[in-house]
């Protein structure tokens, strides 16, 4: 059982030290306070292509009115998926960010578990070049080609989309290669994508037309990569990220996509990104995190 934390009307569930996420998360409480049952995210992977022990890649799980759907599939996210409820059976619909490699190094191991498993068919959906990556994959592992029936969409900024129910808008990302961040509105709401209450941004440095494309979400998930002070490129520090949000009306950032510079300065990003002009509630993201949004 994990710890229940609630801040400004939503529930954390965060492992105890040393224990793994449990199959069942019990978010369902807030239905029991009245507040009624919506969408959740579990951050599956917090992490990036510089493994630490307690960070998979980047994945995160949406689910809401029994849909899910699986947003990056970076190493070491099916065994983070495992442990849901719904487990990698339950995931026919993969979103991809963009192609990197810690954001797609377990798309084929999904494949075969899933072919392993009994399913019979997986969407993969993602930017300009995604029919491309997929092709090249099963050029190398030939063996899995038709084993389910796959389906590869390709998906733009031009216009909003459907992927596993969700209704997503996209917006361009500034990193060393093309990728989009995303804006949900799940099934259950009536809420088109561009007003959706979740924006996951991919790897990407933080600007001012990423900040306006999240303006009114409850929560953004945001590349924050590095702590200030470090040299680096195309991922934002903390200083960058709160100044480019400072006008923008989100409710929550949740740092995430974490190399090991950030270990043991946790705190001290969070609070680096209210310091330069962010009004809302800062968190860093972990494995297991479950936030009801």
């Amino acid at each position: 059982m994990y710890p229940r934390l609630r801040l400004s009307g939503w529930f954390f569930l965060v492992p105890a030290v040393g224990e793994r996420p449990a199959r069942s998360p019990t978010v369902g409480h807030l239905g029991v306070c009245g507040l009624g049952r919506g969408m959740e995210l579990t951050v599956l992977g917090s992490g990036s292509a510089m493994p630490v022990p307690d960070r998979a890649q980047a994945g995160y799980l949406l689910t809401d009115d029994g849909r899910t759907l699986l947003v990056d599939c970076g190493e070491g996210v099916l065994h983070r998926l495992a442990e849901t409820d719904p487990g990698y059976e339950g995931v026919s619909t993969v979103l991809l960010t963009h192609h990197h490699l810690d954001h797609v190094a377990a798309l084929l191991p999904l494949v075969k578990a899933r072919w392993l498993a009994g399913a019979d068919h997986l969407e993969v959906v993602g930017p300009t070049g995604t029919k491309a990556l997929v092709d090249g994959l099963f050029d190398v592992h030939g063996y899995l080609d038709g084993r389910i029936d796959l389906s590869v969409r390709e998906v733009s900024a031009s216009r909003s989309f459907s992927a596993a129910g969700f209704d997503v808008a996209a917006r361009e990302t500034r990193h060393s290669m093309e990728g989009l961040a995303y804006r949900f509105s799940p099934p259950s709401a009536d809420v088109p994508g561009e007003s959706g209450p979740l924006a996951i941004s991919g790897d990407t440095e933080a600007f001012a037309g990423l900040a306006s494309f999240a303006d009114g979400s409850e929560l953004v998930v945001h590349d924050c990569s590095f702590p200030d002070g470090t040299d680096v490129s195309n991922h934002p520090n903390p200083t960058e990220l709160g100044r480019a949000f400072a006008d923008a009306d989100v409710g929550r950032l949740l740092l995430s996509h974490l190399y090991p510079h950030t270990g043991g300065r946790e705190r001290e990003m969070a609070r680096g990104v209210r310091d330069a002009g962010f009004s809302g509630e800062v968190e860093v993201a972990r494995d297991g995190l479950v936030v009801e949004v």
